[in-house]
């Protein structure tokens, strides 16, 4: 089975920390995003993976071969078109066996083993208040299988919402689907849609079903983010002791960081290689080789070798910056 995973995104909102870091490479609970979600493939024993890159690339193409012994396909989207033609661009990396689908910026907590043998296509979903920036999922009378899809609706039918896990058992009639609404120009909101090819797929007589996310973390806003390294954290604590400071459960430390004279959580991550000096961190991210010293920060993200010193505030501080609160 190959697991289909597209990361081309900028993360426009996530700026400034990814001017310089493509979104999935951004650390929440002391690994990138894209690390977490291969961990829980290569654990479901995925063997073969297709990631479709745009934004620097290259970095995660480095970050997976580095790090990972899956054999993976690399496709680039050079242009932003949609889900469906990030998909379309890898279809020559389908073959019979099954395909899973996971957007590259989602944290998910399903029991994949059961969908993955599952006899039939099936979608991840979740009730949400507002559905209309999502495909929505439209059930048949009896409740058992998908009767339509709607992608990103003004009046949606159901508060049913697709949340980036895709199943697909025909990838050969996925692929020729995609290839019809991209050679007929089909689009939706200016984009090729995944939606509108699953929905072709039902047209045509695919059968698919529908398996609960309860927990869907996207990490595609500062927020998000801390939250998602919230639910990571306490699902996996991680502590060590440290110098002359106190740790307050859960948080990440990683071996290679310094923390001394200094209070550390609780749900605060400190990344490789940064340096925590008599300050005091709690829900926040301090990622690879930063530093904060004489400092008080609470929801806050630190970037890659950024510095911060001196005060107690709030912030968003981008990779290589330097912040510095103290008097004169």
């Amino acid at each position: 089975m190959r697991a289909i995973i597209p990361v081309a995104g900028v993360g426009s909102r996530l700026r400034p920390h990814t001017y310089t870091l493509p979104k999935v490479l951004l650390n929440v609970a002391g690994k990138p995003i894209l690390g977490h979600i291969l961990d829980e493939l290569v654990q479901q024993g995925f063997k073969e993976a297709t990631i479709i890159t745009g934004y620097m690339k290259e970095l995660v193409e480095e970050y997976v071969t580095k790090n990972y012994s899956l054999k993976c396909d690399f496709v680039e989207q050079s242009e932003l078109k949609g889900l469906g033609h990030a998909i379309w661009l890898a279809r020559h990396t389908f073959t019979d066996e099954p395909l899973f689908i996971i957007l590259g910026d989602t944290i998910f907590d399903v029991n994949l083993g059961s969908v993955l043998a599952s006899s039939h296509n099936s979608l991840g979903v979740k009730t949400v208040e507002d559905p209309r920036r999502f495909g929505v999922v439209e059930m048949s009378n009896d409740g058992k299988t998908v009767a339509k899809l709607v992608e990103k609706p003004e009046v949606p039918p159901t508060n049913l919402a697709i949340v980036g896990l895709y199943f697909i058992k025909k990838p050969r009639l996925l692929a020729e689907c995609l290839e019809e609404i991209v050679s007929n120009d089909i689009r939706t909101r200016g984009e090729y849609q995944l939606t509108d090819a699953l929905q072709q797929m039902i047209d045509k007589g695919e059968q698919f079903t529908t398996f609960p996310v309860e927990g869907w973390y996207d990490c595609g806003k500062p927020e998000t983010m801390l939250a998602t390294n919230r639910y990571l954290l306490e699902r996996k604590p991680h502590s060590r002791e440290c110098s002359d400071t106190i740790v307050i459960p859960p948080v990440y430390i990683a071996s290679s960081a310094v923390v001394e004279r200094s209070v550390v959580g609780p749900f605060a991550t400190v990344a490789e290689g940064a340096i925590v000096l008599n300050s005091i961190v709690r829900d926040s991210i301090i990622s690879d080789y930063a530093t904060v010293d004489q400092s008080m920060l609470d929801r806050s993200i630190v970037g890659n070798n950024a510095q911060v010193r001196g005060n107690f505030r709030r912030i968003n501080v981008g990779d290589s910056s330097e912040v510095d609160f103290s008097t004169p």
